[in-house]
């Protein structure tokens, strides 16, 4: 318990010749350290005036006659300086029990701890709980065995949206947490459009003549592993290998003189989303596209932890999230649809294919070698760009079928007591197409574990949520924030998904936005590593002179249901994962995904693992649901936006060329790192328990990302507005890749859009400035 000193030692009421008191008070004396500094008043005897005499033992001294009057002038002086110091004193202490501390040195003078109490947080017996107590009782409560068990109910089986299984699945997850406790449990309901493989006309790809005879029927497999939001139809062609599907695999193509027009392509698992690659195709003007996985992307693993040669990946294609055919309109069910379909469905038919029909197909090949990088491990297939002979032709029919699904989001809070309209979102997918061991088990597991721990640990509200219809694109997460935009950004002040959290043991990936990455480094400081017993999962990963963030930080990927937190809804976000160092979980989407499966690859350490990882995201969640001041870095988006706009240095003298200028865009990014620096002193300066300063505080810091959300494109055509994460013609990659084109293309820069783009960025970049700033009267007005 932290324990109070008076500032003031007791006085001692013998008359010496010089009386001496000291007053205390916090001097800063290094960062985050403090000291006690004596600012000592004297009160002394009058000097002796020369010629007095010594007083022998025993005897009075004596002294000089004076008149009256000096006696009188002396109490007076006496008077006066008393009544100072009381008047000092007096001051200082009503400084100090109005004021509080000051935000360097913690609580005033004498804290039992180098850690503080959480703001008066109390256990049971009413003592304050510091950072220590409540780490230890968070761990404590998490219990390894509920997750294995959890892992193994949730995976099980497939369960896919809209199956009696998930509906037993669902309703395990709403009865657990309504058992702990939580204030509030409920569900959310959408009506969304899925696609699924037709009973009547299963999917096919056949090898045919140059009349449309059948030659050759290859064999598809499981015909529940498709790729929802394929185009229906039938396409025959060519064949081209476009390795991963890059944007620079297709530019290589071009350079080789190969054109994929009207032909199918045959890329391979990895790199980029499979909506990426179909995007890429489909730009390139290609008729189809089939998707395989190489042995070379699985390294041989020594536990016989192989994907079938037989065995093919599942995964959506449409480039966005949520139901595709209401875009930015929330799928409840009194929702007038408009007839409209998102501009991210492919208008090509794709399908996944195995090992062993992607080596068949590639040893029919002719042309130019692949470049030597683009080479994998199929037996006995010749790496060559294609396309194959003439009578070489193949035909891809896709034949799925769109059905009106009815999809539940689970949701379980526990309001907080400060601040209890700010809440933090906990999230993580329910459904899978196959058994989902790794897609949806962990992470539900690790999910409910949160809520049953966090029940009675908090400040801030906390929102935990497990959605459905993740396997089509994390539909039913982004269906709920379609539905809650407006408000969102006034309620969410952060995002930690727990999906893919245990693909393996080595690496640990905390795929964010910048705002928590400071916050994220001081937590794997004090979380042990799942396979290194007494080291921190920070002392593993900078090991040999490593940068931690170089080894941890990725961007959100665009299949995560973080990605849509913050480039869509603009709160901050974050998804922790650990994965294998030399080998990928050869078995994630597939009906291969089991808990066995994915026990065997972590060593018969799943559970361990997870929890894990509930501990990452627990210390997260306990530093920001109790600091009284939101822990979020505003201040690092300074250097993110100058790492942005120093790329476009090297076509600065282009740009003057043709009479355009970054000027203003410099300007904004100056603007908004002036006014996290003002904040960051005004909130230094501020009284630390000042509530309604604190929650003004927090409602800026909170709404940062939701500043870098372009207001001037549509959510309905434009959903992911964020300009650094998100997606389309108003962001920063955008417009750098437009000016590119200055060197690379100069035919087709296009002066007019770029000098739209520009300004979109720049007014986006100057409001985010502006609305950091405040108030009004504190916006520069020089820009």
């Amino acid at each position: 318990m932290a324990w109070w000193r008076s500032p003031f030692p007791s006085v001692n009421i013998k008359k010496p010749p010089r009386r001496a008191y000291t007053i205390y008070r916090n001097t800063p004396e290094g960062e985050g350290a403090c000291r006690l500094e004596g600012l000592q008043v004297k009160l002394s005897e009058a000097e002796e005036p020369e010629g007095a005499l010594a007083a022998g033992p025993g005897e009075k001294p004596e002294r000089p006659a004076c008149c009256p009057w000096q006696d009188r002038w002396k109490a007076g002086s006496y008077m006066v300086l008393v009544a100072l110091l009381v008047f000092i004193v007096a001051f200082l202490l009503g400084y100090v029990s109005s004021r509080g501390p000051c935000g360097a040195c913690g609580d005033l003078l004498t804290v039992v701890s180098e850690e503080r109490p959480h703001g008066g947080e109390e256990d049971a017996g009413g003592a304050p709980l510091y950072w220590a107590d409540l780490r230890e009782m968070f761990q404590r409560h998490l219990n390894e065995e509920k997750i294995g068990a959890t892992i193994r109910t949730i995976s099980e089986a497939p369960h896919p949206p809209g199956s009696s299984r998930l509906d037993v699945l669902s309703s395990h997850v709403l009865n657990a947490l309504t058992s702990y406790g939580l204030d509030h449990s409920w569900t959310d309901s959408h009506y969304v459009g899925l696609q699924k493989p037709s009973r009547q006309q299963p999917n096919f790809l056949h090898r045919v003549t140059a009349g449309g005879a059948v030659l050759e029927k290859l064999p598809l497999g499981d015909p529940q592993v498709y790729c929802p939001y394929s185009a229906s139809g039938t396409v025959t062609g060519g064949l081209v290998f476009a390795n991963y599907g890059r944007r620079e695999d297709f530019a290589l193509l071009r350079q080789r003189g190969i054109n994929p027009r009207g032909q199918l392509v045959i890329v391979r698992v990895g790199q980029i989303s499979y909506a990426e690659k179909v995007a890429h195709a489909e730009a390139s003007q290609a008729a189809g596209v089939l998707i395989y996985p190489d042995p070379f992307d699985i390294p041989q693993d020594p536990r016989n932890l192989e994907l079938s040669q037989n065995m093919s990946i599942y995964g959506h294609v449409h480039m966005g999230a949520g139901d595709p055919y209401s875009p930015g309109f929330p799928s409840f069910n009194h929702t007038q649809f408009p007839p409209v379909q998102s501009s991210g469905l492919p208008q090509i038919p794709v399908h996944p294919i195995s090992a062993n029909v992607a080596a068949h197909l590639l040893r029919q090949l002719t042309g130019p070698a692949a470049p030597q990088d683009w080479h994998g491990r199929l037996p006995l297939a010749r790496y060559v760009l294609g396309p194959a002979e003439p009578t070489f032709r193949l035909q891809l029919g896709v034949h799925n079928v769109k059905q009106s699904v009815m999809i539940r989001n689970i949701f379980g809070c526990i309001e907080g007591r400060f601040e209890p309209d700010h809440y933090l979102i906990v999230g993580a997918q329910r459904d899978s197409l196959g058994p989902g061991a790794a897609r949806s088990g962990v992470g539900t597991a690790i999910l409910l574990e949160l809520a049953r721990t966090f029940a009675a640990m908090l400040r801030r509200s906390l929102l935990f949520v497990s959605w459905d219809a993740g396997d089509f694109g994390s539909v039913g997460s982004t269906e709920w924030l379609e539905g809650y935009l407006t408000m969102l950004h006034l309620k969410a002040a952060a995002y930690i998904s727990v999906d893919n959290a245990a693909l393996g043991d080595d690496k640990f990936f905390a795929k964010s936005s910048p705002a928590l990455i400071s916050l994220i480094e001081s937590i794997i400081r004090q979380v042990e590593s799942p396979n290194r017993s007494g080291q921190s999962i920070f002392d593993q990963v900078v090991g040999n002179g490593r940068q931690w963030q170089s080894e941890v930080v990725r961007p959100l990927p665009m299949d995560s249901s973080a990605f849509a937190f913050t480039a869509f809804g603009g709160v901050p976000a974050v998804e922790f994962s650990f994965a294998e160092e030399s080998r990928r979980y050869p078995f994630l989407n597939t009906m291969a995904d089991t808990y066995d499966n994915l026990n065997r690859a972590l060593h018969g350490r799943l559970p361990a693992v997870a929890k894990t990882v509930a501990e990452v995201v627990g210390h997260l969640l306990i530093k920001l649901t109790h600091d009284h001041l939101l822990p979020l870095d505003y201040v690092c988006y300074g250097d993110v936006l100058l790492h942005h706009v120093t790329r476009f240095n090297e076509y600065t003298p282009l740009l003057k060329s043709r009479g355009l200028t970054l000027q203003w865009i410099y300007s904004a990014r100056g603007d908004y790192a002036r006014a996290a620096e003002k904040l960051r002193k005004d909130i230094y300066s501020s009284e630390e328990h000042n509530e309604r300063l604190l929650r003004m505080y927090n409602v800026r810091i909170m709404r940062v990302e939701f500043y870098f959300l372009s207001q001037y494109v549509a959510v309905t055509e434009t959903p992911f507005r964020h300009i650094l994460h998100g997606h389309g013609p108003h962001t920063m990659a955008a417009l750098l890749e437009h000016a590119s084109l200055l060197r690379e293309g100069p035919e087709q820069f296009d002066e007019v859009l770029f000098r739209r783009q520009l300004a979109l960025v720049t007014w986006t970049l100057q409001g985010a400035a502006n609305a950091l700033s405040g108030d009004v009267w504190d916006i520069d007005t020089n820009f």
